[in-house]
């Protein structure tokens, strides 16, 4: 089963989405959005971005755990991922990001 993208409103009324993996687990989550086109922009912005390495930040939180972000061309943020328990996990994490993404369809739980 392919990826998809769910987007959803948070509590304070922004917009958001997850990337979900076709097993249904959540590998990537956007940032709020105060609109739903700024959303569904940082979708398309995924999908393109997805693919190329250079656009994943590899970080450890103050805690030790790995995760990562993808980040545009800009530079600007567009998903993070959860905390790992390893490095190879957020690596498996930032695999299946490249193989779900570009082809993910979008599921709008808003409309």
């Amino acid at each position: 089963m392919a990826g998809k993208f769910e987007i959803s409103t948070r509590k304070n009324g922004e917009f958001q989405f997850n990337l979900k993996a076709g097993n249904g687990q959540v590998i990537l989550t956007s940032q709020g959005y105060a609109d739903k086109s700024g959303c569904k922009n940082g979708i398309e912005s995924v999908k393109k971005n997805a693919p190329d390495d250079d656009k994943y930040e590899r970080k450890v939180s103050s805690n030790d755990k790995p995760y990562f972000n993808l980040v545009a061309g800009n530079g600007q943020i567009i998903g993070s991922s959860e905390m790992y328990e390893s490095v190879a996990s957020r690596e498996n994490g930032i695999e299946s990001v490249k193989k779900n993404a570009p082809d993910a369809t979008v599921v709008d739980e808003t409309a």
